[in-house]
């Protein structure tokens, strides 16, 4: 079995040293992990530059974030690397729950067809940034990467911010226009303004580790309460690719960290859990739940997105799925004030939208760890009870909590969304993430919808194209040239479409505005609004690179 190669990225010595000059860039990102890296390549399709920096010249050690979401797969295909993701890695959508020694149930996280991403892909993030840094490397003039570059402190100004930056050759000078700190929960970007987290940390530790075995296990999350392997405990297994299984344990809350990584105290409890086949350990940590967060993520022209905004616990995949959406919210907005189509305003949407989606997570995490590890006698009796329930009653299941499983964050009833038609029903209000469906493209070779939207506003019409401002491109859907087709009656039906009906689409593929009767006025006021009501003009879509 071929385990993951580690290389190093190459350093380079920054060119700045030579003449000693500050660089200058409009946005320097401070971490070269996903959510890092996401950035950088989201801002280089919308011709915006960008600095990224790290301290570090490999990709992860171990497998850390797995677990990949309908919603950030379909994030990571529109900047370029979604579908590599599915490709290497293990798709599931199955979970079984167990209680001791019995299955309590199982649940389906995509039950319905018709989506182009299943509802979750497990792989190790080594490789997910692997991908990320070789896509960034196709926009060699918007994305300066800079590895083995540590960020030291940092100076702000009304108009822009100045980090020193430290290299094995020397020290020099970033200037730009925003910085995104990107650098995750040790954030030096945050500890030099002097933030913390506001929040709770719980006392449990928990063992994670990566197995490396062969094994006939389906492609499924397992999860158990008391399992008759680790009593008392609870237990969780996920396959991954080249058979790496992540597993991980509960401890307690006395456990010593340094003492339970020691092999010879974790190979026998993996062998209790998988029995007598042949296993290596391939990565090892302990961790304790923290669901924590910046009290604002936006600091004047410092911007903090991903785990140096957030932290959650690891059930549930709300860390680093959370952090992919804090950047597909964000990088639009940064690239329209940078471009001159609306004023930093817009930033407070970031702020209001994503302290929402990082609250919806904090509190789903808070309550599975808080029913996983329960405080006294009374709280575990009635944990068991409700497990017990569960089993034969389907209401008592919505009460069981293993980690609610990370899904796209609605953003309905924000500023930057308008008022809702009474005239449409079903699930795609103003806020909500676009429903994929299968079309037929212009030439009528398969496709899907949502390649068709994001990257900037479209307006989306249904029967044949309407009146729309001028600027704003228009994807129509039905049986004319040119338009897609609606092959199984999906997009109809998850968008509640009928002739004439049209959607106002935001870069990030969220509904911003939607007309049963569409007018080319009232679009364009939906458009000022979803770009913070002050943009410089409705059609503010003129393309070019910040210098």
């Amino acid at each position: 079995m071929a385990r993951y190669q580690y290389t190093r990225f190459p350093y380079r010595t920054p060119p700045e040293l030579d003449d000693g000059a500050t660089a200058r860039t409009p946005v320097l990102i401070v971490g070269a992990g996903p959510i890092g890296l996401c950035a950088a390549i989201d801002l280089a399709l919308h011709g915006i530059r960008s600095m990224v920096i790290d301290d570090n010249d490999v990709v992860s050690i171990g497998s850390r974030a797995i677990c990949w979401s309908k919603r950030s797969l379909e994030i990571m295909e529109r900047l370029g690397v979604g579908q590599r993701i599915v490709d290497k890695g293990v798709t599931w959508k199955v979970g079984r729950l167990y209680h001791r020694d019995r299955e309590v149930y199982s649940f389906d996280m995509l039950p319905e067809g018709g989506h182009h991403f299943p509802a979750f892909v497990n792989l190790q993030q080594y490789y997910v940034e692997e991908y990320l840094v070789e896509r960034a490397r196709d926009f060699p003039d918007l994305i300066d990467l800079r590895f083995k570059n540590r960020f030291t402190a940092l100076e702000r100004y009304p108009d822009r911010v100045v980090a020193q930056v430290e290299t094995p050759d020397g020290a020099y000078a970033v200037e730009a226009d925003y910085l995104l700190a990107c650098d995750g929960v040790r954030s030096a970007v945050r500890t030099a303004l002097g933030l913390d987290f506001a929040g709770r940390v719980f006392e449990e530790r928990f063992l994670i580790a990566d197995v490396e075995l062969k094994a006939d296990f389906p492609s499924e999350r397992w999860f158990w309460f008391e399992p008759p392997f680790h009593p008392g405990q609870s237990a969780l297994l996920h396959k991954q690719a080249d058979d790496i299984y992540r597993i991980d344990l509960q401890l307690g809350p006395d456990a010593d960290p340094e003492e339970e990584k020691k092999p010879e105290k974790v190979i026998p409890r993996i062998r209790s859990m998988i029995g007598d086949r042949p296993f290596e350990l391939d990565w090892v940590s302990v961790y304790t739940f923290q669901c924590r967060r910046l009290e604002r993520f936006v600091h004047d022209r410092v911007i903090f997105a991903g785990d140096s905004a957030h932290v959650v616990s690891p059930f549930g995949a709300r860390g680093g799925n959370g952090g992919i959406q804090d950047v597909d919210n964000l990088c639009w907005k940064l690239a329209a004030i940078l471009k001159g189509e609306a004023g930093q305003g817009l930033l407070s949407s970031y702020d209001e939208e994503r302290i929402h989606g990082a609250d919806e997570n904090i509190r789903n995490s808070a309550r599975a760890t808080n029913f996983m590890t329960p405080k006294s006698a009374m709280e575990k009796r009635f944990r068991d009870e409700i497990l017990n329930m569960a089993e034969v009653h389907p209401f008592a299941r919505r009460m069981v909590n293993s980690g609610r499983l990370s899904i796209a964050c609605s953003l309905a009833g924000f500023s930057l969304q308008s008022a809702d038609d009474p005239a449409f029903g079903g699930a795609m209000v103003p806020g909500a993430p676009c429903a994929d469906a299968p079309v037929t493209d212009a030439s009528g070779a398969p496709a899907w919808l949502l390649d068709h939207l994001g990257g900037r506003f479209h307006l989306l019409s249904f029967g044949g194209p309407v009146a729309a401002p001028a600027g704003l491109p228009q994807v129509v859907v039905g049986e004319g040239a040119g338009q897609l087709r609606d092959v199984e009656g999906l997009v109809a039906r998850r968008y509640d479409a009928g002739r004439g009906a049209a959607y106002l689409i935001r870069p990030d593929q969220h509904v911003a505005a939607r007309f049963a009767a569409p007018t080319a006025e009232r679009i364009a006021a939906a458009w000022r609004q979803a770009l913070g009501g002050d943009a410089a003009h409705a059609g503010g879509q003129a393309g070019g690179q910040a210098a």
